[in-house]
């Protein structure tokens, strides 16, 4: 269909008293020949309805409407077979510049043509759909509490579950427990933990499958077309054997934690009566009491160690949320059973997270319950066969020394999720590169690397990526995600990790972080079945379109894609596997020779925009500085600077990216050459606390940023031209300082030489 572009100029808003508005149709009419130009009062309410109106009656199929900022619209606000891109003159120009001056006018005309320029070169999006049908069933891996949970929660809401336990049974821990913590008020009393019940629903529903003794020795595929095979894990049938092969459409990965092994100096695997908290739920769930495990005998007084494998720096140093409320449970338990037995809990920090404060407070009520800080610092064995425990530095400012039948180490939790040995040695072996003092060194720690480099899981999920068969982990273990925004995303699309194999916590939120986990792979299942991105450009219907002839198999798209997205074949090509595309455009910014675009977001769409902006000769001393700032933080910032009326230089040109690891390099190389006098990149934040809603972005963009320099070189210009920061939208005071402070470097080293060239 040919194309009639429409462009729409608002002049509410303080825009009319600001700006030309004769003057803005001109560049619509006169300079880019758009057949219908018309000015509005108001962008919003009756006038967004007399805009759609004329949209409908002019048969317009491409609209501009220049007004206030996208963020202002609903994401159905305008008809859904019209492409329509939003200019913000409101935010970005009539709230920012003084009103009526010739670099105001400027910079308003210049953000028109760049969007015209966008529009004219955009196409309609056609979702990705898949030849096979999408499945819309979901696959539970991990049968405790949050497992039974999801699979319930997938169920009830009309989705058929798969739900794979490696064990001969569901339950996970909370079947080993004898009682919960409480979890109703007044948060005295201790519960049943209900997972009986809950396993029985699971079994009875009729929408979920059950395979126990099973695990899923490999996942190929994407969302909605994940291809899974679960094997044996030996229990009543040979190990490895094919249990059953099948098709989901999204995975929540619910495996769970197991005990991390306490500090060295604990005397744990050498003396018999010093045991994990686990083990003394397994005692009183299996014997209905607690007994050394040296006699047999019934225990009378219990000395619990917090930390006992958790927050020393050399092992094991975040807190595991759920150790101190267990060791109060488990004292509550020893003095129910006997009036007369003792509880001793030493720690260095109590934790009892929101309402489950009341029942630390019930427990200390109890005058048979020794709570004190201290550090333990020595565990021995008496002569009459029972355990002193020495403690240092304790609250009532001595040394003290207890006799005890039992020592219970309240160790932490890791999550079944990492080889954690695998991690810390694929990190040794980086660092011995860098510390290497000869070749030799070097070769035999990068072996180590290029075995290890790929292998970023346990091989629980088996997942047939390029990448590796598991989720990529964090320092600990714990599945990558963007833990704020998006704290159930994975790195790994149609992915959703839940429970502790997540972070830590107990059953209660183990149950909610079940449900969350359910609802994104409902969620997921859909926005594919309709052929749209899950987030954080949740239903977004482009997808990266790969030129492949010119492909030259340097894998950088395949590395670089923070998701797995791109497969390989035998000689290297890329093979796309749609679905799990989040569309950040990483893969584009990655290519040196152009060949990946989205139908909406391309080389060449930004280097028209970049083209269309006009560039005053150097003799105007009106210099132009391109930024590229993302459209995740940097871009709400500027929305946010402008609400609150921060001035900044009006030389600046503003192009919204999807991400900074999009950028590619050919927009600054374009930039320079066009006679921009320099580049601003503005990225969110990334590192330990990032916040780059692709996860890699960001990072990648300054890894780049040698490439940049290196370009820059080679045009004889300065370095210090291209600036590249990280920002988060709470820092949109930062933006106009940055802008100003840029203008400084650009007013030192003069105006681009390329300029009129």
């Amino acid at each position: 269909m040919e194309d009639k572009i429409g462009v729409f100029i608002c002049t509410g808003y303080g825009i009319g008293d600001a700006l030309d508005i004769e003057a803005l149709k001109k560049v619509a009419a006169e300079e880019y020949k758009v057949p219908f130009c018309k000015t509005v009062d108001s962008c919003e309410g009756p006038g967004l309805e007399a805009i759609n109106n004329d949209i409908t009656k002019e048969g317009l199929n491409k609209v501009v409407v220049a007004g206030i900022s996208p963020r202002r619209y609903a994401h159905d606000a305008f008809p859904a077979d019209v492409i329509v891109e939003k200019v913000a003159l409101r935010e970005h120009v009539v709230w920012t510049q003084s009103p009526g001056e010739e670099d105001t006018q400027m910079m308003a005309e210049d953000y028109l043509r760049m969007y015209i320029a966008k529009i004219q070169k955009m196409e309609p999006l056609e979702p990705f759909q898949s030849e096979d049908a999408i499945d819309k069933s979901i696959l539970v891996v991990g049968g405790g509490i949050t497992g039974i949970t999801a699979a319930l929660e997938a169920a009830k809401t009309g989705y058929d579950v798969r739900l794979v336990e490696k064990a001969d049974k569901l339950g996970g821990w909370l079947a080993k427990q004898h009682k919960s913590i409480p979890t109703r008020p007044p948060f005295r009393d201790l519960e049943d933990t209900g997972v009986d019940a809950l396993i029985a629903q699971v079994q009875d529903h009729p929408r979920i499958n059950v395979y126990t003794s099973a695990a899923t020795s490999k996942i190929a595929g994407a969302p909605g077309l994940f291809d899974v095979t679960v094997t044996s894990t030996g229990n009543g049938t040979p190990k490895g054997e094919t249990l059953d092969t099948f098709r989901v459409g999204a995975i929540v990965q619910a495996t769970g934690w197991r005990p991390t092994d306490p500090r060295e100096h604990l005397p744990y695997g050498k003396v018999e009566d010093v045991v994990l908290n686990v083990d003394v739920e397994k005692m009183i769930k299996e014997e209905g009491c607690i007994t050394r495990p040296s006699d047999g005998k019934e225990v009378k007084s219990i000395a619990f160690i917090q930390c006992g494998g958790s927050r020393a720096k050399d092992h094991h140093s975040y807190c595991s949320s759920i150790c101190c409320m267990t060791s109060l449970k488990q004292a509550v338990y020893l003095r129910e059973s006997d009036a007369d037995a003792k509880a001793y809990i030493f720690y260095e920090f109590i934790r009892t997270p929101g309402l489950y404060e009341d029942f630390y407070r019930r427990v200390q009520e109890d005058p048979a319950v020794f709570l004190t800080r201290g550090e333990v610092v020595d565990v021995k064995r008496d002569s009459d066969g029972g355990l002193i425990v020495n403690a240092n530095h304790t609250m009532p400012g001595d040394n003290i020394e207890v006799k005890v039948d039992l020592v219970v180490l309240a160790a932490g939790m890791v999550p079944n999720s990492a080889d954690g040995e695998a991690i810390r040695a694929l990190e040794d072996a980086k660092a011995k590169v860098e510390r290497a003092e000869s070749d030799t060194q070097v070769e035999e720690a990068q072996k180590v690397i290029d075995e290890l480099k790929h292998h970023e899981g346990t091989d629980i999920l088996n997942l047939d990526y390029r990448q590796g068969p598991d989720l990529p982990t964090l320092e600990y273990g714990f599945p990558d995600s963007h833990f704020i925004c998006f704290p159930y995303e994975s790195r790994r699309t149609g992915v959703y990790p839940a429970g502790c194999v997540r972070q830590p916590m107990d059953g209660l939120g183990s149950k909610e972080d079940a449900m969350g986990a359910a609802l994104k792979a409902i969620q997921c299942v859909e926005v594919t079945s309709r052929g749209e991105a899950v987030h954080p450009r949740a239903g977004d219907k482009s997808y990266p379109d790969f030129f492949l002839p010119k492909c030259t198999q340097c894998k950088r798209c395949t590395e670089e894609c923070p998701f797995g997205v791109l497969n390989e074949d035998e000689k290297g090509t890329p093979l796309l596997q749609a679905t799990r595309c989040r569309r950040c455009g990483v893969c584009m910014g990655a290519c040196p020779e152009r060949i990946v675009s989205f139908k909406d977001y391309s080389v060449s769409i930004v280097v028209s925009m970049i083209q269309a902006v006009e560039v005053p000769d150097e003799f105007d001393e009106k210099p132009r500085v391109l930024v590229l700032a993302c459209e995740n933080d940097a871009m709400p910032a500027l929305d946010l600077a402008g609400q609150y009326r921060f001035s900044h230089t009006p030389f600046v040109r503003v192009i919204p990216v999807r991400c900074l690891g999009s950028v590619n390099l050919a927009w600054v190389r374009e930039a320079i050459s066009a006679g921009f006098d320099g580049v601003i990149l503005i990225g969110c934040k990334y590192g330990d606390d990032y916040q780059c809603h692709f996860i890699k972005g960001s990072e990648l963009a300054v890894t780049r940023g040698e490439n940049i320099r290196e370009k820059l070189e080679q045009m004889a210009m300065e370095t210090e031209r291209v600036e590249l920061h990280q920002l988060q939208i709470s820092e949109y005071k930062r933006l106009p300082q940055i802008f100003d402070k840029f203008m400084e470097v650009i007013e030192e080293y003069g105006m681009n030489p390329f300029k009129g060239m």
